[in-house]
């Protein structure tokens, strides 16, 4: 079984390049979250200040009166003063909050940060005690995981486990691993969540500074993680987090899950919007190209599909990813290299009449353009 945590919310709102979102924008992406079937939400990180404080408890008193599926968590560096606007949020709104406290671990950090091994596992012992203390489950999290040190981290996911710890999570906090990295990193994490005497859940949280993230996230999968991480649209810091949408997809088409994927688009557009982050034409699944073609071979396959009145093969021969699965369908456009199939399936799609004379004016049109061209010029090509 996979879960998946959604951090568009919190980690996916660290990006310089982000518009913060309104509150009423943020409930919007909330409950696309909750449509989609994303098990749990990172709603915001409360130590961060009172403006934060007010969003977050504004979308956990949303989760309690809509009755949303998603469940909550926060960030928290793994210090009482973090953790204590979490409990008082969790405590005012009647919503159980999962706690996800996270410190640096690995030895640049800790010479960047003058830190002690020593320092570190009082903090985590400190603030994974207080966090359960106070009925949060809590998430442990080491920063930069994938360039630590194992008998660091045995000792760390120790320490948080003896105190308490629910999950722990493993973060390429800078996108420094490869897949058989990213596996090898969690079955030692499994080792020591073992030692410890296990029924402890393992995360895993990418980033896609070398753009494996998807590749390292099913690897962790496979490798024994039950919990990704990810965000819409794949924003956060750098170059930003694992894009959820095409996680979800990857999993779906994998076999992993199961779920209705007709919110995607709307998903990963909400979140464009709402941020400022423009989709690229050639992204995956949400971007204007991913279902569009103008070649004519590939015309001339998909026209052949679609003569055979068989969409599941229209949606198929020339995509990897089935469009109708995401609410999408195939697009077929005419341009400069495109074919009379191009033009025969743009006007059939529009109930118009094919004729030889008509596909010869438009065809000739689009030979002469440096781009596809669009339904007002073929419009006027037809004179209509």
């Amino acid at each position: 079984m996979v879960l998946l945590d959604d951090e568009t919310l919190r980690d996916g709102l660290q990006s310089p390049s982000v518009r913060c979102p309104t509150i009423e924008q943020k409930i919007e992406i909330l409950h696309l979250i909750d449509r989609l079937g994303i098990d749990t939400a990172n709603i915001g990180l409360p130590g961060a200040g009172p403006h934060v404080v007010a969003d977050v408890e504004r979308l956990a008193r949303e989760i309690v009166s809509q009755k949303l599926a998603v469940k909550a968590n926060c960030a928290a560096r793994t210090v009482i003063a973090d953790i204590r606007p979490v409990v008082d949020i969790s405590q005012r709104t009647g919503l159980p909050i999962e706690c996800c406290a996270f410190i640096g671990s690995s030895p640049l950090r800790q010479y960047a940060e003058g830190w002690t091994i020593d320092q570190l596992l009082r903090l985590t012992e400190e603030a994974t005690a207080f966090a359960v203390s106070e009925g949060l489950a809590v998430m442990y999290v080491t920063e930069d995981t994938t360039r630590a040190d194992p008998e660091t981290l045995r000792r760390l996911y120790s320490a948080a486990i003896r105190a308490g710890a629910a999950r722990v999570c493993v973060s390429d906090t800078v996108g420094h691993a490869t897949p058989d990295g990213a596996a090898a990193v969690v079955r030692f994490i499994g080792t020591v969540v073992d030692e410890c005497g296990g029924g402890v859940g393992i995360d895993w949280h990418g980033h896609r500074d070398r753009d494996l993230a998807v590749s390292n996230s099913l690897a962790a999968l496979e490798a024994g993680a039950t919990r990704l991480h990810g965000a819409a649209i794949g924003i956060g810091e750098r170059v930003g987090n694992t894009p959820m949408d095409t996680l979800l997809v990857n999993l779906v088409l994998m076999g992993y899950i199961e779920r209705d994927l007709s919110a995607l688009v709307e998903y990963c557009e909400a979140v464009s919007k709402a941020t400022g982050v423009p989709i690229p034409p050639n992204y995956p699944i949400a971007g204007r190209d991913a279902f569009r073609m103008a070649t004519g071979v590939h015309a001339a396959a998909i026209v052949k599909a679609a003569r055979k009145n068989d969409y599941d093969l229209v949606d198929a021969v020339y995509s990897g990813v089935p469009a109708g699965l995401v609410g999408r369908e195939q697009e077929v456009d005419v341009g400069p290299m495109s074919g009379r199939s191009n033009v025969i399936f743009w006007l059939e799609k529009r109930g118009l009449t094919a004729t030889d004379e008509v596909v010869d004016r438009i065809l000739a049109e689009a030979k002469k353009s440096d781009s596809v061209l669009g339904e007002e010029k073929i419009r006027a090509v037809l004179g209509t």
